[in-house]
């Protein structure tokens, strides 16, 4: 199977939760970071679920990535470039990681609705 997407922390949630949307991406190969599992982590335990917030670390850690030097650099470059759009350094690294392999951006966050090589999904 190929590499298909890297997964951001909105499509995470969504997986997670459930949504009709995002159900054909649950059978792609993707990768995440440990950083977008920490967001992950944080919306469970937000919602009083933190079992399941555990569960879900753990079993997506399998995914996960490390961030390279390169990766973080680029990531706060891009930051600084699209400044006005408001884009957290979990996103840029995100996206920096997708360029880098060549994959699709898997969100459903509007800021990157106009970027290249993003699959846009509500």
């Amino acid at each position: 199977m190929e590499l298909r997407y890297f997964l951001d922390t909105y499509a995470l949630i969504e997986i997670a939760k459930g949504k009709e949307s995002y159900k054909k991406y649950t059978k792609s190969l993707a990768i995440t970071t440990k950083l977008n599992l920490l967001e992950l982590y944080f919306v469970f335990l937000r919602e009083k679920q933190k079992q399941k917030a555990e569960i879900l670390f753990k079993e997506l850690s399998r995914m996960c990535i490390p961030i390279t030097d390169d990766v973080s650099l680029k990531a706060a470059e891009m930051r600084l470039e699209f400044i006005k759009l408001d884009l957290s350094y979990v996103d840029c690294i995100g996206y920096i990681i997708s360029q880098k392999f060549g994959i699709e951006f898997l969100t459903g966050d509007s800021k990157f609705k106009n970027f290249k090589n993003v699959e846009f999904v509500k």
